[in-house]
């Protein structure tokens, strides 16, 4: 075969062969008719219907009276183990009448009867000769009938091989394939035989219609199983769309899906919880964390830079404008702030949110800029929720590290609450009038805090009880979390060194 075709060679398949058969039409009729009722006749007057006005062809498949062509079409038992043929082998076991100008399609079919044809020029010079010779049973013409025999083995028990391989037969009779070709399903099942036979056109037609429509989960797996039999330049359109343009292209993806989530979307609650289970399923724990953390750093640095600037305000222009800016920069932190609040559940959901413990521990600036906006009263017609929206994301984040979910450094969860525990006394004490639902925060921040404050050497519990004074009620008793942290740091305290017992 040319070398344009070596590609087609690595389909598996075993060489039709050329033999005598009965020439009766009668018979190899009724055994064709027998085996499949539904192939031959449905599919051949589907066939007839379009082949005159699609087609050249002018010749009718399995027609006795101008065929030139007899192929038999078996399953081939010595490919099984088994030695007994089962019923629906025995079955399986065809004449077809062909006409080799249509066959010729296949290029397969080509070769195999340009082989013929010498073979049988070469006995017609002995016969011219005087010399007689016996005539093989592989390659024979009957000169009755003028026909060639082939054999077509099948290697496949499946009875249903069979009829796929009558398809491809009648689509030689045909330009119109989509008749027949015209579910995922036909063109898979078509495509490997059109491959073996060399069929071109027939593998266009399959692979156009395998690239325009969509495949359930198992077509799929069939259709990549056929990749390595395709030529680079018909798989690639295939393959496009199951093969990544890149390696991190699923965390393109989901970090699309987060930005798309807390940005852009107007339905945001309900993509919010679409992209949470997303996350929650997606199969790599670490390409979740990376995109997370991308996130959160986005939208951690936009607040940073929006508080920046509202309190260290440009006063050099117009009073006005110096306003609408302010007020901007406001809005932009509350809504920075929202999302870094979703982002924050989703990385403790995970069990990765790390890297968010230490950035927020490491906000001095940050918790500064805070406290200056919180004792001014301008943002309370702006954005009255910002302070609660901060207060969650740092509560989230402490109670976490608190209950041993994030297993964070001495370092790190002395400076969360060193940093955070000034936001907290001045959102407490600017912040009126205080409702409900901020006075349930404020009270689970604290008892949190005074939880991690626990887990400190007692020199830096010290320094950091003495600011929690301000927890303390006008009723003593309302403050249980404030006492037990103290009855704690004293009991420490007035136990005997530790390290002298130790000898």
């Amino acid at each position: 075969m040319p070398n344009s075709h070596r590609k087609r060679q690595r389909v598996p398949h075993h060489n039709p062969s050329t033999t005598r058969l009965p020439s009766s039409s009668s018979s190899s009729s009724a055994i064709i008719h027998s085996f499949s009722d539904k192939t031959i006749s449905e599919s051949s007057q589907k066939l007839h219907r379009t082949s005159s006005a699609t087609s050249p062809v002018t010749s009718s498949f399995n027609d006795p009276y101008s065929a030139d062509v007899l192929l038999r079409l078996f399953i081939d038992r010595s490919a099984f183990d088994s030695e007994s043929p089962s019923d629906s082998t025995r079955q399986s076991d065809i004449q077809i009448y062909l006409h080799s100008d249509v066959i010729r399609r296949a290029k397969y079919f080509g070769a195999l009867l340009s082989e013929c044809w010498q073979h049988q020029r070469k006995i017609d010079a002995n016969s011219d000769n005087g010399a007689e010779g016996s005539r093989s049973n592989d390659h024979d013409h009957d000169h009755n009938k003028n026909l060639v025999h082939l054999n077509l083995p099948v290697v496949d028990d499946d009875p249903n091989s069979i009829t796929v391989r009558i398809t491809v037969l009648q689509l030689l009779y045909t330009s119109d394939f989509a008749t027949i070709i015209d579910s995922a399903s036909t063109a898979i099942e078509i495509l490997p035989v059109a491959l073996e036979l060399l069929f071109e056109d027939c593998v266009k037609a399959c692979l156009k219609f395998l690239e325009a429509v969509p495949w359930s989960e198992e077509e799929e797996k069939r259709v990549l199983s056929l990749i390595p039999f395709l030529r680079e330049e018909e798989s690639k359109d295939l393959l496009a769309r199951v093969s990544p343009g890149k390696d991190d292209s699923c965390e393109d993806m989901l970090h699309g899906l987060i930005l798309a989530a807390i940005h852009n979307h107007p339905n945001t609650a309900f993509v919010k919880a679409f992209v949470a289970k997303l996350l929650r399923d997606f199969s790599s724990r670490e390409s979740a964390r990376r995109v997370l953390e991308r996130a959160f750093e986005t939208s951690l640095k936009v607040v940073k830079e929006s508080l920046e600037e509202y309190t260290s305000p440009d006063f050099r222009g117009d009073h006005n404008e110096t306003e609408a800016i302010q007020r901007l920069n406001l809005h932009t932190a509350m809504t920075n702030g929202r999302h870094l609040l979703w982002l924050v559940e989703r990385m403790i959901e995970l069990r990765v949110a790390d890297s968010a413990v230490r950035e927020w521990s490491e906000q001095a600036s940050l918790t500064a800029d805070l406290q200056r906006a919180f004792r001014d009263d301008a943002w309370r017609n702006i954005v009255p929720g910002f302070p609660a929206v901060v207060l969650r994301c740092t509560c989230k984040l402490a109670n976490a590290v608190a209950a041993g979910t994030i297993l964070a450094a001495r370092q790190v969860r002395m400076k969360l609450v060193k940093d955070w525990l000034p936001v907290l006394l001045v959102c407490k004490d600017n912040v009126s009038p205080m409702l409900p639902s901020h006075k349930t925060l404020y009270l689970e921040l604290e008892e949190t805090f005074l939880r991690i404050i626990s887990t400190l050497p007692m020199s830096d519990a010290q320094l950091l009880l003495q600011q929690c004074l301000s927890f303390s009620t006008r009723n003593v008793e309302d403050c249980p979390h404030l006492i037990t942290a103290f009855n704690t740091w004293f009991r420490r305290a007035t136990q005997p060194p530790q390290l002298e017992n130790l000898d």
